[in-house]
């Protein structure tokens, strides 16, 4: 049985399933399985995962006959089929380091409660921008995952790509299916929700390459302000099961219209008028949004 199942989902992302391909199967550490899925693409993807029918280290190419409509449905179609003890989810349009197994397999197995490990990202304008890139204090650092989720994952989302991530397959029957009702927010309630089964490997290497290009839904959908209405939503929901107290709760819920403010007239007013009946409709109090307010706009006032 291999000890990592390498599951990658593709849709219209011919342009960059060969790089992202070869740089899994170049991996330094080789004990893995890839499973290729395509979402019934419109390009030549099918072409390109054909060359890898008889790989060694594929084990299974699924197409499907309709698109699914969602990346989590694909997720779990590559989950099922998975033999390997972790999960690595590698998005179709991004690529990494050929040591990135290497190290984030030697985090998580440090210590047997650890559930996630993941490292730092640059965020790549199509093939050769660097954007930005993602950083950590510590080459390699293993946090307690109640305390990630609360102090990281819910103010600031560190595990923004989740080709970044290596994480334990048998932890996933453990969390809800809640992140498949999301179109952006998804995956970040699901590593909110699995970090808290375990503990958390932090690599500080800079490992993973997360694509931007003019394909991407993600960014498009952001422009909407759709981002901030699933990410209120999920904070109302994490606060109405008890995950997180009250102090968390406005901590999230201020730096969410902190952010939110300058950008409040770029939105159509059907998303802006639900994103501000979320943020006037606290769960903790109702002074809390005028108190985040009158703050938000001293602080832009001395700017």
């Amino acid at each position: 049985m291999p000890k990592i199942s390498v599951i990658i989902p593709n849709y219209n992302h011919a342009d960059y399933l060969q790089q992202r391909i070869n740089s899994v199967v170049n991996q330094t550490f080789q004990d893995f399985e890839v499973i290729l899925l395509d979402d019934k693409s419109t390009d030549n993807s099918r072409d390109i995962l054909e060359k890898y029918r008889t790989h060694p280290k594929v084990s299974t190419i699924i197409y499907n006959e309709q698109n699914s409509g969602s990346t989590f449905i694909q997720w779990e179609k590559g989950i099922k089929q998975a033999k390997g003890e972790y999960i690595w989810i590698a998005e179709s349009d991004d690529w990494c380091e050929p040591t990135l197994l290497e190290h984030l397999i030697e985090g998580i197995e440090q210590d047997q409660d650890c559930v996630i490990s993941y490292c730092q990202s640059y965020c790549i304008q199509d093939s050769n921008k660097i954007n930005w890139s993602s950083s950590h204090k510590q080459l390699s650092e293993i946090t307690e995952g109640e305390n990630f989720m609360r102090t990281q994952m819910l103010l600031h989302n560190p595990i923004f790509n989740a080709s970044m991530v290596l994480w334990k397959k048998s932890k996933f029957s453990e969390i809800s299916y809640d992140y498949k009702n999301y179109k952006l927010c998804g995956d970040w309630l699901f590593w909110i929700e699995l970090s808290r089964l375990g503990k958390v490997h932090i690599s500080g290497r800079l490992l993973n390459y997360f694509r931007k290009h003019e394909k991407d839904v993600s960014g498009k959908a952001m422009k909407s302000g759709l981002n901030f209405i699933e990410t209120l939503t999920i904070i109302n929901m994490l606060f109405k099961r008890q995950m997180i107290s009250d102090k968390d709760y406005y901590k999230a819920f201020k730096m969410q219209y902190r952010e939110y403010y300058p950008l409040r007239n770029s939105f159509e007013s059907e998303f802006k008028s639900k994103i501000e009946q979320l943020f006037r409709n606290p769960l903790t109090s109702k002074s809390t949004y005028y108190k985040i307010l009158a703050g938000t706009l001293w602080k832009h006032r001395r700017k």
